[in-house]
């Protein structure tokens, strides 16, 4: 209660504009995640593949969207990929939806998913796949699915409740079901998240008929209580199964946003534990729920003690309020701009791990201004929170870390930092100012991130500056930086010939580049390398193996 007191003051102060500075500094680490939905085509895609031209244009489409995405300094793209028993990849276990081309089952010619996991990966955002759980449409809508619906497929992991269909919760063959699907997309695909949705009992389920499957498996236990295990059984698995194949992958969910009755403040009957079975901070407690973006989507009262309630009981994970931007419309609630512009303050002043927006296409429409106050609320970009609890340690610093200017472009390089066994592979991220050491937890430093390259070129700089490089493995730990002075030059930069140490020397090739990346000779080595013969310049040596690896990277000039 003192520190909802607090927070309440505070946005009074704000709003009155004597609160400075603070509350516009970006964090350094935050989740900035939009939902982006594929169900009736509300986000993406818009067209629809008849055509091989069609592809075309369903890939601008999502292009368009995630460059207008990056213009607010998203990080996190909450893919809508498991619609309703169908999905938007090639799967061997449900049919394509009828979203991509119109028809239930019919591939639109290219992987949707490989496709916008790439394009996120290029503007250093993360994937996480949203799957919608438990619900399986309408009547309407498991008809079109014919044979590949999973009613027609599973029979006995289904139930029909008030005109739609849902997987059963008590059913014990419903959490293999689940878990095959999750573990399908971790194996195959390059995700940095599983995003579980409606993984809850329907909404209010005063009369659904579960009474018979209580009593098989209820083992004495109240209905609620088993209900409230059965979700938790779920999420258990699903959450073993992700960390079994890639520990890195984050698990996260979308509870209702009022976990339970707090005092002072009734949840009106709408809350997660109670009225559909989520005991999601117990999922916290437990460890096993990565994220908690839990849908927040209220005002006053009703949005601020209980988004602090989620807060306080994190138990040392991460809570991302998810913001309803979609109920400033006049058919949603028609809010005054101000309610959202206030939550994403509080949020932020409680030290949540970012929020969530829903949906992509009401932030982008700018209504009453939002993404306008967005841009200057993110002015600067922030690096995704860090699984710290997931006892893996930061990387190895780089080593070597070398600079040259050509003309107006700065060419950075340094060492390779070797992943873990079976992680990925190592990335960067580039820090520069006009002070010395770089201050690496400035964000206002960050010039670049997760950059995949040893070699990094930038433009138009002052003439003397300062620099920092740091290595971030897949659980997003950050290593201790390599600096670099300008003024101090490195005498490896001017060499005229160089020399392998003999352990690397044995079958390996030697690759000469310009400043822009363009081969110029490879050939074997054959004791030295003589550069005497090229015209002055800047240039870069590649080293690499007889399997195509790069063993060492140089720049040098001319």
């Amino acid at each position: 209660m003192k520190r909802l007191i607090i927070t309440i003051i505070s946005i009074s102060l704000l709003f009155a504009g004597e609160i400075k500075g603070q509350y516009w500094d970006s964090p350094k680490r935050e989740y900035r995640a939009v939902w982006l939905t594929t169900i009736e085509n509300l986000d993406w895609p818009k067209t629809k593949v008849k055509s091989p031209a069609d592809i075309d244009r369903q890939k601008g489409e999502l292009i368009a969207l995630l460059d207008s995405l990056k213009r607010y300094n998203i990080n996190t793209i909450l893919l809508q990929t498991r619609v309703r028993g169908d999905v938007i990849y090639p799967s061997a276990i449900e049919p394509f939806s009828a979203v991509l081309t119109g028809k239930a089952g019919k591939s639109p010619g290219y992987d949707p998913l490989a496709f916008a996991i790439e394009e996120c990966h290029k503007r250093g955002m993360q994937l996480h796949t949203w799957l919608v759980t438990l619900p399986l449409g309408k009547a309407q809508h498991m008809r079109s699915l014919g044979s590949m619906g999973l009613s027609r497929r599973r029979p006995s992991l289904c139930k029909l409740y008030q005109g739609s269909w849902y997987m059963e919760p008590g059913e014990p063959e419903t959490t293999e079901y689940l878990k095959s699907l999750v573990a399908e997309i971790v194996r195959n695909y390059n995700i940095d998240g599983i995003h579980l949705d409606y993984i809850r009992y329907p909404d209010r389920p005063r009369d659904y008929n579960d009474r018979a499957l209580h009593r098989r498996y209820g083992k004495g236990s109240s209905l609620a209580d088993w209900r409230r295990e059965n979700i938790t059984h779920i999420v258990r698995e699903i959450y073993g199964t992700v960390k079994n194949i890639k520990p890195w992958v984050r698990v996260s969910c979308a509870p209702l946003g009022k976990h339970d009755d707090l005092a002072g403040y009734s949840s009106r009957g709408w809350n997660a534990r109670r009225t559909v079975f989520q005991d999601a901070q117990k999922w916290l407690q437990e460890g096993i729920m990565d994220i908690l973006f839990p849908m927040m989507y209220f005002s006053g009262n009703n949005f601020y003690p209980f988004m602090l309630d989620w807060q306080e009981n994190a138990a040392g994970r991460h809570i991302a309020p998810g913001l309803g931007v979609y109920r400033l419309l006049a058919s949603e609630g028609d809010w005054e701009a101000d309610e959202i512009t206030r939550q994403f303050f509080t949020s932020r002043e409680a030290k949540t791990a970012g929020t969530a927006i829903f949906r992509a296409e009401h932030l982008l429409q700018n209504n009453k201004g939002t993404a306008e106050f967005l841009k200057i609320f993110n002015s600067r970009p922030a690096l995704i929170p860090a699984m710290t609890w997931a006892d893996e340690e930061a990387p190895q610093a780089p080593k070597s870390m070398e600079g040259v200017r050509s003309g107006g472009t700065l060419y950075l390089c340094w060492q390779q930092v070797k992943a873990a066994k079976g992680m990925p592979a190592t990335r960067y991220n580039i820090y520069s100012s006009s002070s010395y050491p770089v201050d690496t937890e400035d964000i206002n430093n960050l010039v670049a991130a997760n950059v995949k390259d040893t070699l990094f070129a930038w433009n138009d700089l002052p003439e003397k500056r300062y620099w920092a490089v740091t290595a971030v493995n897949a659980f997003e730990m950050e290593s201790a930086p390599a600096t670099w002075r300008e003024s101090v030059p490195c005498s490896r930069m001017y060499r005229e010939r160089f020399t392998l140490a003999e352990e690397q020397s044995w079958g390996t090739r030697v690759l000469i580049k310009d400043a822009t990346g363009r081969l110029l000779l490879s050939s074997p080595y054959n004791g030295s390398i003589n550069v005497q013969g090229l015209p002055p310049g800047s240039y870069r040596l590649e080293v690499m193996s007889r399997k195509g690896a790069i063993l060492e990277r140089h720049f040098f000039t001319r």
